[in-house]
């Protein structure tokens, strides 16, 4: 579920009131602690719940709304209220309609205390800028020092905006890695040797089998438009914007991709394959590709984690095998892949945090509000695994990577026991990109990031999917994301980057 880079838009409006926000954000911090709230705390962290007054928290999360929501919620708030004397008021918002919905909720001034934020829906940065969101640090500081027990501090240190956290990030997937991803169906048929395909050019005499052996509907290369040839360097706009920095990179600088070797290559190879027919005809105009549930393809790309494999095999009713493009790598945006935010405008800002510490730290409560009631929504079986009953999937499918820290949850069957410390090991092992934590301003060059996202509609989705020729439109793309202020854009990163960087030492 971190899959998605920040959005342009989001880019573009991000640190716009910066100067503002970092003056309000200390006097509201300040500001965030009642003496109640503060008295209840006691020496060893635990709450005091006696000395605190009864409030209901009100919380929007993505998703479908649940029929048996209700149920779940009052077992909810019989725990919470013991706990933090608490209760919650839980509204779900459907994927298509949240950001929208949210943004008219902010507008509107109410007084709600928690809503799910991210780099791809109600975006992070530029809600955070726009002063949506509550100053976080003495928060924390005071009512969720269990979070910051728990948390990767690189999630924290990844989403921090002028030096404030402004959301609480689930602890999951923190690194991003792309795979190429197998049906294992063809693998077997033909006996095909995957244990050396990282690159594109590597997947040639596969794609070339297939191509050859089976009927014009079985799709080599299943990959819609939003597809880019992998290369290693650390994006400054999304992978959208040809602009980025090398991740083993010497001199720290922002490049042209357009104008590297890598693309070029990239580009010729991918051409090739769209001659040949290994994708589909009409990829430069595909949204999205139904392959996993047709099962009619050989290989597509991904983004992994630990065991990814057992879920999309479990998801397709078939299986599915990968294997790596690249090592895992640490980005600015994957931190903020699911996150939990407060209100600026909440009256509760304490006791939310208190709830928020509750969700990242006790398990019970976390696995309440993602799985619902036990023998109602599902059955335990050994420690720590469960089965799913009928009504969980009919009454209470909740996203699971939208609800806190993960590594607190149960396992199915089928998943091993180390899963959540294969997911450590995972995030302990990535590469950290080398514009981790920076975030780039973009008012001041705003024209020309509008521009160049301009052209990059034209000319990206054709030329990274081999629907047209490199040669003839590889100089015509880069000429236009010149004319469009490219070059400005990135003198502006790079100035920033680097009176950022010297800050960091």
């Amino acid at each position: 579920m971190t899959k998605k880079k920040l959005s342009l838009l989001s880019l573009a409006l991000v640190m716009m009131l910066s100067v503002v926000l970092a003056g309000c954000g200390d006097k509201k911090e300040n500001n965030a602690s009642s003496g109640k709230e503060q008295n209840a705390v006691q020496n060893d962290g635990t709450i005091d719940v006696s000395k605190l007054d009864p409030v209901t928290l009100k919380l929007y999360l993505i998703g479908p709304n649940q029929k048996d929501l209700p149920k779940v919620q009052e077992e909810i708030n019989k725990y919470v209220t013991e706990k933090i004397n608490a209760k919650v008021d839980i509204t779900m918002i459907d994927w298509g309609d949240y950001s929208q919905r949210m943004q008219v909720i902010t507008s509107s001034g109410e007084d709600y205390d928690i809503a799910f934020t991210s780099s791809w829906a109600f975006d992070y940065l530029p809600n955070a800028a726009k002063g949506a969101f509550m100053p976080l640090n003495d928060l924390l500081d005071q009512y969720g020092k269990g979070i910051k027990e728990v948390l990767d501090p690189r999630f924290l240190e990844g989403t921090k905006v002028n030096g404030v956290n402004y959301g609480i990030p689930a602890n999951k997937e923190l690194a991003q890695q792309y795979v190429w991803r197998f049906n294992k169906k063809y693998v077997d048929k033909y006996n095909l040797d995957i244990s050396n395909v990282t690159t594109l050019k590597d997947l040639e005499p596969l794609l070339k089998t297939i191509k050859e052996n089976e009927s014009s509907d079985i799709t080599p290369l299943a990959v819609p438009k939003s597809f880019k040839p992998y290369l290693p360097v650390d994006f400054l706009l999304g992978d959208e914007i040809p602009i980025g920095m090398y991740l083993d990179t010497d001199d720290f600088k922002f490049i042209n991709l357009l104008e590297t070797p890598e693309l070029k290559d990239a580009l010729g190879t991918i051409r090739s394959y769209y001659k040949a027919g290994y994708l589909r005809e009409d990829v430069a105009t595909l949204d999205g590709i139904d392959n996993m549930k047709t099962g009619k393809w050989l290989v597509d790309r991904e983004i992994t984690q630990p065991y990814a494999e057992l879920g999309w095999s479990r998801s397709a009713g078939y299986d599915i095998i990968t294997r790596p493009m690249h090592d895992p790598v640490i980005y600015t945006s994957s931190a903020a892949g699911s996150m939990l935010a407060i209100s600026s405008y909440s009256k509760n800002p304490e006791r939310a945090m208190m709830f928020l510490n509750l969700l990242n730290t006790d398990v019970y409560l976390r696995n309440l509000i993602q799985y619902g009631m036990e023998d109602v929504h599902y059955k335990k079986l050994e420690e720590p695994y469960i089965e799913d009953l009928p009504a969980m999937q009919d009454s209470y499918a909740m996203p699971g990577f939208a609800l806190g820290n993960m590594f607190l949850t149960y396992l199915h069957d089928g998943e091993p026991k180390d899963k959540w410390d294969a997911f450590e090991k995972f995030n302990s092992s990535a590469t950290v990109a080398p514009t981790f934590g920076f975030n780039f301003d973009t008012a001041p060059v705003k024209t020309e990031v509008a521009s160049v996202t301009n052209v990059a509609k034209e000319f990206i989705p054709s030329l990274y999917t081999g629907s047209v020729d490199p040669d003839e439109y590889l100089p015509k793309a880069i000429q236009k994301f010149k004319d469009a202020g490219i070059d400005k854009v990135i003198a502006e990163a790079q100035k920033q980057f680097d009176a950022w960087k010297a800050e960091q030492k």
